[in-house]
This record gives C-alpha cells, structure tokens and sequence, in this order.
C-alpha cells in the first residue's frame, strides 16, 4: 500500500512541476531560437533567469520523471557556455568557422530544448 502511495506522491509532484518546466523550456527556446536566427538574439538574461528556476526546483522533482527535465536543462546551458566559449577565439582568426561552429551549436542547443519539450509533453523523462 505504501507503494502505491509513494508513486502517487511521486506523479502528483511530477504533474505539480510541469508548469514550471514549460517556464523553463520557454524561456530555453527563446534564446535558442534567437541563437539560430541571425540578429534575433534575445539576451543572456532569460537564458540565466531559466537556469536558476531549474537549479533552485530541481530538488523538486527528485523521485519522479521531471528529474531528468531539470538536469537535461542544466547540462544543455552549461555544455553550450562551454562550447560557445571554447570555440569563440575562431571569432578572432577565421570568421567563417566561427559562424559554423556557433550554428552548429545553436542548432544542437534549439534540438535538446525541443526533444526535451516533446518528452515532458508526453510526461515522459527525457532520455540522458
């Protein structure tokens, strides 16, 4: 019986937390659209405003299927700070791999926000 209690807990938590995850994922799309369309940028500033919500909810969602959202959306921002940094000196010596390898990234981000997206809408985890 306890059993069956927890996973009720745990799906009534998991359902509690959608809202805040479609706040997160909008705001992570935003930016991830603006990064893929040139001069669309919307500013670091919703990108860092997601990122909190997810650090400071993601005990939250320990023990249901929106754990997995909440780090899938960390891992993304951070993996992509770090390659948008690492390749940013091509910005400095070759314009053009610059463009490519910041296009590659923006589109590898805008792919994991949206596949993370269809996965809570299926109220799945998202596969890490």
């Amino acid at each position: 019986m306890s059993d069956i209690i927890d996973v009720q807990t745990n799906q009534q938590k998991a359902e509690d937390l959608k809202a805040i995850g479609w706040v997160s994922y909008v705001l992570h799309l935003i930016v991830a659209v603006g990064a893929v369309i040139p001069g669309a940028q919307p500013g670091a500033a919703l990108l860092i405003i997601a990122l909190v919500i997810d650090l400071v909810k993601k005990g939250d969602a320990e023990g249901t299927w929106q754990a997995s959202h909440f780090s899938w959306r960390i891992r993304t921002v951070i993996w992509a700070g770090v390659l948008y940094i690492v390749t940013a000196p091509l910005w400095l010596v070759f314009v053009l791999p610059g463009w490519i390898a910041w296009g590659l990234i923006s589109i590898w981000f805008l792919y994991r926000i949206v596949r993370g997206m269809v996965s809570m809408n299926n109220s799945q985890a998202v596969d890490t």
